[in-house]
């Protein structure tokens, strides 16, 4: 049981746990510099004036780097009308 909520998603993904766990506390510090950034940027706007945007491509780039392609293509593809 333990495995399967620890380990298991990781290996999903090609990585330990350590590494998975390095990476997503990694990303989600990221996500509130960059949250703070924006609301400091909220209150004064002269402030941060380009942070929000270049952290949001950053980490977008960062996280479809990490994707494998089947995953992309089908993210990307426009889902069929429906009938």
């Amino acid at each position: 049981m333990l495995q399967r909520l620890f380990i298991d998603h990781p290996r999903s993904v090609g990585e330990s746990y350590g590494q998975h766990a390095t990476f997503a506390m990694g990303l989600g510090l990221r996500m509130i510099m960059a949250g703070l950034a924006c609301v400091m940027h909220g209150l004064f706007p002269f402030l941060f004036v380009k942070t929000g945007s270049r952290c949001i491509r950053e980490l977008n780039n960062c996280l479809q780097d990490r994707q494998p392609r089947d995953v992309l293509t089908k993210t990307m593809t426009p889902a069929a009308p429906a009938a």
